[in-house]
């Protein structure tokens, strides 16, 4: 059996996992409703792919006559702060299929995962997905889809792309937008015809890479691996070539290949193939898994370096202990020592005795993490992210992003406004129908914190999309916030009537019942000073009755903080305290 290796990369919310759902329900590999290749439940809920899965569909049918070809498929994540997890599938697989939306065109991840892709020599076929869109524009996506083929430098081979249409939702695909089509015959047909077969020689030694991880609770670490070379055995010893040039041995107890979504146990792999196996404790990204202790050790897998950083610290708030499960350091270490097994974006410092300091690769990373903590029964504080500063050759130095924004005519001025006094540049200007889209570059300083105020700015109708370029030389002091925080200076029950007093002074947090202590940020002020006020005070009563003052009290609706948000309005002098119930801001100094 043939088998084809492929992953499917794009811009977030392109249309990468819904297209994969298709193609395993038409080829029979999913036969239930609802069954999707975002299985986690942050992914479910977001709508996005955080973490790159496999599977794998057989084409054509055992009933047309033809051999059956094997065709894996890797889908990735479309989120910048996941690049990680594309760059390590690229090197496992043979070709991509590259998604464009045909309304929205390249976006800044499209440019990321597609220049990734043309440096490893891979020639992708282009998808236009989401032809039905009543904006969309598929023949002018396709001429924008060639200039980045140009810009990024493709050889002529890669120039020479061959180019679907696609409705992924509805499961149709077509080699031209006049075809009548009614399923993704012409797609798989098309990975059949321009995707090369998975190569190696079956009778060397075996010889694979890993190029993801996964952890089971009584299988202990697993590795998903692209076989090159040989055939592999259940229960074969093998050695491990790691990335510091250290060789381990140890023998494989369990070894999975995959059909459908479904990990299924087989005793042999041969090359070409993506298997996963258990029973190498310190195998990790980019180590040569091989039979001969004496063969020479794959290309590493390189990955980009973290951008931002913030500390983990153990809850000491007053309500600390209420709701966790989880809350004292030693468990918040191990924790973070069981996501440093698949999380290969992540770094952490342990050398602190107060604090964890941890390294990812931008805000959603980071938030992301903490919301599987806090689903888990984990209970801590952060402190405010902040980006790494490097020193290279004498000069400092912090990470920029090419951030492209898609606004209407009316808004870009503010939006212009807002990333220039960020240090923003301006670099390009496209117009469009009534719209135009903005490219900028920006240290990632600017970008802390401004997406919330974005979606103010654009009354939310913009789209906001950005990527990691390159260290370069500090721009300077960036201020990033306008307002101050509203600061409780009592510890109780918040009362409707005083909330009905503070929301004058600025946007509240929290609803009246609510417990506070004093030093929990209630709401912001947007003078721009800390205020400490007392939410807890109560109307003062009397006989007396009078006209006029017995009125109703009408309150706003308030900002309901979760983890992301916290991080985008919390000032340097404060913690997020983070519980499996509650998300509360809270000054470092609880006393005023």
């Amino acid at each position: 059996m043939e088998i084809r290796n492929i992953a499917i990369i794009a811009h977030v919310d392109h249309g990468k996992t819904t297209l994969t759902d298709a193609l395993m329900r038409q080829t029979g590999m999913v036969t239930a409703e609802g069954v999707t290749m975002d299985s986690n439940a942050l992914e479910l809920e977001r709508g996005i792919t955080i973490y790159a899965k496999n599977t794998s569909v057989y084409y054509p049918p055992k009933d047309s006559g033809r051999e059956v070809t094997k065709i894996n498929i890797v889908d990735t994540p479309g989120h910048s702060d996941f690049g990680s997890e594309v760059e390590r599938v690229l090197r496992s697989i043979d070709t991509v299929l590259l998604l464009v939306d045909a309304q929205e065109g390249p976006m800044p991840q499209t440019r990321f995962v597609l220049k990734k892709s043309l440096e490893l020599g891979l020639k992708p076929i282009v998808i236009v997905n989401k032809i039905d869109k009543p904006a969309a524009r598929p023949d002018d996506v396709h001429e924008m889809v060639l200039e980045l083929f140009l810009e990024l430098g493709a050889n002529d081979e890669q120039l020479d792309f061959t180019t679907v249409f696609a409705i992924g939702r509805d499961g149709i695909a077509k080699m031209k937008l006049t075809d009548d089509s009614k399923d993704l015959t012409p797609l798989l047909e098309t990975i059949l015809r321009e995707v090369p077969a998975a190569t190696g020689d079956k009778n060397l030694p075996a010889r694979m890479q890993s190029f993801n991880l996964a952890y089971d609770n009584f299988l202990g670490r697993l590795a998903v691996c692209r076989m090159y070379e040989g055939t592999i055995h259940n229960g074969d010893t093998v050695f491990v070539k790691q990335h510091d040039g250290k060789t381990v041995s140890g023998k494989l107890t369990k070894l999975f290949s995959f059909e459908g979504i479904k990990r299924v146990e087989t005793q042999e792999a041969v090359a070409g193939d993506i298997v996963m196996i258990a029973g190498l404790p310190t195998v990790y990204i980019g180590d040569t898994i091989c039979k001969d202790e004496n063969a020479e050790s794959l290309p590493s897998i390189n990955i980009d370096e973290p951008t931002i950083s913030l500390n983990f610290l153990v809850n000491d708030s007053p309500f600390a202990g209420r709701e966790g499960k989880f809350v004292t350091g030693r468990q918040i270490r191990d924790r973070l020592e069981k996501e440093l097994e698949v999380n290969v974006g992540l770094r952490i410092d342990w050398n602190n005795n107060e604090f964890f300091t941890v390294y990812g690769r931008g805000e959603l990373h980071i938030a992301i993490l903490l919301e599987n903590m806090r689903r888990e029964g984990f209970e801590l504080q952060v402190s405010q992210p902040q980006v790494i500063i490097k020193e290279v050759d004498g000069v400092k130095t912090e990470p920029f992003e090419e951030v492209t924004v898609d606004v209407s005519d009316s808004m870009a001025s503010a939006v212009i406004a807002r990333l220039t006094e960020r240090k923003g540049l301006l670099m390009n200007v496209k117009q469009g129908h009534g719209s135009q889209r903005l490219t900028f570059e920006i240290p990632t300083r600017g970008l802390l914190g401004y997406k919330g105020q974005f979606v103010i700015d654009t009354k939310g109708n913009g789209i906001l999309s950005s990527r990691f370029i390159e260290f370069r030389e500090y721009v300077g002091e960036i201020k990033r916030t306008s307002v101050g925080s509203m600061v409780s200076m009592n510890t109780g029950k918040v009362l409707a009537f005083a909330l009905d007093n503070l929301q004058q002074r600025g946007t509240l947090y929290l609803d009246p019942g609510t417990e506070v202590y004093e030093g929990m940020v209630i709401g912001n002020v947007s003078k721009g000073e800390d205020l400490f006020v007392n939410p807890t005070k109560g109307k003062q009563l009397t006989n007396m009755r009078a006209s006029g003052s017995d009125g109703t009290v009408y309150l706003a609706a308030t900002m309901k903080l979760d983890i992301e948000k916290a991080m985008e309005i919390m000032s340097g002098d404060e913690y997020i305290e983070i519980t499996p119930k509650s998300v509360r801001l809270r000054k470092k100094a609880m006393k005023k």
